[in-house]
């Protein structure tokens, strides 16, 4: 008896976890048409690439997506959010062919802003991305109003979701503090952070169109700078010439 009972209890567990495979499968594999108008209608780094590299753009999503867990936290995740997340990946190490992000596993999609306990009611919402720690260790915190908000608008220069991964990058040599070691060659190190405290002091001064909060340190620089980079290249080339040239060099190194 014990043991048909255990038999029986095997086969459903067994169905069980088979049940959340096929789901995970699911939600970590966007249609591909689907992804393709997503990425061509909304998604600008993609736009500007030429067609080749388009076809690298998107392979290197699915990669991405066969890999990392996306999963709604009192939300649904729909195949926009993944194609979004996976390019806000994608976009800061592109350059770098062969590169895997080796410090995440899971992206954890909110409907909107938590608080630094990751709760989605009472005070301090004011949080939209974040980097986990602790028990949520190598797990991304996202706002999935502010992760598409960032693709659909525009006409700003915030992308919170390729903040997020940047942190991650920044995050890759052991230290998150704004010197991205593994991607900026040593030679232009004391440049960077002699333009970084530069350009922290014009946005302590008012005189930026920098979004204030990079002011709050280096690593936070990093990313509201190369949200900028990335958003609008061509305005960051003509208002910051010198930070447009090192994110330049840091961020298309492994080009060639």
């Amino acid at each position: 008896m014990q043991i048909t009972i255990f038999i029986i209890s095997a086969f459903i567990i067994a169905g069980f976890l088979l049940i959340i495979f096929r789901k995970k499968k699911q939600l970590t594999q966007p249609d591909a048409n689907a992804e393709k108008e997503i990425l061509s209608r909304h998604v600008l780094f993609y736009q500007r690439l030429p067609d080749l590299e388009k076809i690298r753009f998107e392979e290197s999503l699915k990669k991405f997506l066969q890999k990392i867990r996306i999963t709604g936290i009192k939300t649904t995740v729909e195949d926009i959010d993944r194609v979004f997340v996976a390019a806000a990946a994608i976009i800061p190490i592109f350059a770098f062919k062969d590169w895997e992000y080796r410090n995440i596993h899971e992206v954890l999609l909110y409907p909107g802003s938590f608080n630094e306990e990751y709760h989605l009611e009472g005070g301090g919402r004011n949080v939209s991305g974040m980097v986990g720690t602790g028990a949520l260790q190598n797990v991304m915190l996202l706002s999935q109003n502010d992760l598409r908000s960032g693709f659909l608008n525009h006409t700003d220069t915030s992308n919170t979701a390729i903040h997020e991964f940047v942190h991650l990058v920044d995050k890759t040599d052991g230290s998150t503090d704004g010197i991205p070691e593994i991607l900026l060659a040593h030679s232009y190190i004391l440049p960077w952070l002699k333009c970084i405290h530069e350009e922290i002091q014009q946005i302590q001064n008012g005189q930026s169109d920098i979004n204030p909060y990079g002011s709050t340190n280096e690593a936070e620089f990093l990313a509201v700078a190369s949200e900028y980079f990335f958003e609008k290249p061509s305005l960051m080339q003509e208002k910051h010439p010198q930070l447009f040239d090192l994110l330049q060099k840091c961020f298309t190194a492994g080009a060639n």
